[in-house]
C-alpha cells in the first residue's frame, strides 16, 4: 500500500508544492494537497481534520511566511497529537531560528528541485513504511 501524505505549506510556495506534490505521486506516495482536496463551501478545518488523520505522514515545506501562518499550530499540533511521521523540508537559506525547535529536532530535507526533493522524501516515506509494517 502506498504511504498517505498530507502536505502543509505557505500559499507563496504553491508552484513549487504543486510541481513536488506531482512528482510524489509519480514515486507512487499518495498525497493529501489542499488545492485537490478541497471544495467550494467545504468547512476548511473539517476537511483538513480528516486529511491530517488519514495520513501516515505530515510534509511541512517550511519558510519564513510558512512560520506566520495561523493555521501552522493547528497542523502541526494535530501532526504530534497523533504522532505522526512529520517530515520538515527547509529552504537552503533558511536560518535555524525561523524555525520552531520540534521541528529543527527532526532530521529534515533541505528544498531543491521539486523532483528531486520529492525523491528523497518518497524514500524517506516508503523506507518508514516497511519499518512500521515490519514490527
Amino acid at each position: 500500500m502506498s504511504p498517505k501524505v498530507f502536505i502543509t505549506y505557505s500559499h507563496d510556495d504553491v508552484q513549487w508544492v504543486k510541481r513536488f506534490a506531482d512528482a510524489l505521486k509519480k514515486l507512487a506516495v499518495n498525497v493529501w494537497f489542499d488545492e485537490w482536496e478541497i471544495e467550494a463551501g467545504d468547512s476548511l478545518p473539517a476537511v483538513m481534520e480528516k486529511g491530517l488523520r488519514e495520513s501516515d505522514a505530515i510534509i511541512a515545506v517550511l519558510s519564513p511566511d510558512y512560520c506566520k501562518r495561523p493555521s501552522v499550530f493547528f497542523e502541526l499540533g494535530a501532526a504530534f497529537g497523533m504522532r505522526k511521521r512529520l517530515i520538515p523540508i527547509l529552504p537552503p537559506e533558511a536560518e535555524t531560528d525561523m524555525i520552531p525547535f520540534d521541528l529543527r529536532a527532526r532530521r529534515y530535507l533541505i528544498r531543491g528541485k521539486p523532483a528531486d526533493t520529492a525523491e528523497q522524501g518518497a524514500h524517506s516515506l516508503h523506507s518508514g513504511e516497511r519499518k512500521r509494517k515490519a514490527t
